[in-house]
């Protein structure tokens, strides 16, 4: 397995030194890093085998390899393919929701570590299922309307939801930011809307290959005929 390290990380770590962060952050990548352990168990229990890990700024990232026979079991417009993605996206936050729930359960004396035990998985858990891709709650939305509407379809409807939902996020962020006076924020939004123009950029790019597709079969029809 590869492993790819994202420059960025480094500016990210730069800011929360700064901001007098650093170790809230350093505890975040470290839950980061159990909640990626959650996607490559489930992973593995699915019979997927993992090709790169990936450390970004918000974490980790890991990807397997698809066997060709993952894409001939139908289900519904997708493939099966797609639930077992599902079930990878989903460990990743369930893992964080676990241990949040076996913090809360222990008897813990030092209740101000256990509190931020909680707080930091709780924290990365509700991140990672936002509806924005490339998080696991933009994959779960987008395996899940492939699964009935199609992959093109999947594609158009996960873009428009990461757009509307990076807007309501940036006017709950900046309300934020007025009231917790914490510039960390800003950052962490500027970075996801980077994400965001980025895969606006990509669908942008898939619109293209498929009309140009469409225009083939045209093409090919009007020849047939």
């Amino acid at each position: 397995m590869n492993l790819k390290i994202d420059l960025k990380l480094f500016l990210f770590a730069i800011i929360f030194f700064f901001t007098h962060q650093i170790k809230m952050y350093a505890l975040l990548m470290v839950f980061a890093l159990l909640h990626e352990l959650g996607h490559l168990i489930c992973g593995l229990l699915l019979g997927f085998k993992p090709k790169t890990m990936a450390m970004n700024p918000w974490g980790f990232q890991i990807e397997f390899e698809v066997a060709i026979k993952e894409y001939h079991q139908k289900l519904g417009e997708g493939y099966y393919l797609n639930l077992k993605k599902i079930f990878i996206a989903l460990a990743g936050p369930l893992t964080n929701f676990l241990i949040a729930l076996i913090c809360f359960l222990l008897p813990i004396q030092n209740s101000q570590a256990k509190e931020i035990i909680i707080y930091a998985n709780f924290l990365i858990a509700i991140f990672n299922l936002l509806p924005i891709y490339p998080l696991d709650g933009g994959r779960i939305l987008k395996e899940l309307i492939q699964i009935k509407k199609g992959l093109q379809t999947a594609y158009k409807i996960t873009n428009k939801t990461a757009n509307v939902s990076m807007i309501a996020l940036t006017v709950v962020a900046s309300i934020a930011i007025l009231y917790i006076h914490n510039i960390a924020i800003l950052f962490i939004l500027a970075y996801l809307w980077y994400l965001v123009a980025r895969n606006n950029r990509w669908h942008q790019l898939k619109k293209r290959l498929y009309s140009l597709e469409n225009n083939e079969m045209s093409i090919n029809e009007i020849i047939k005929q």
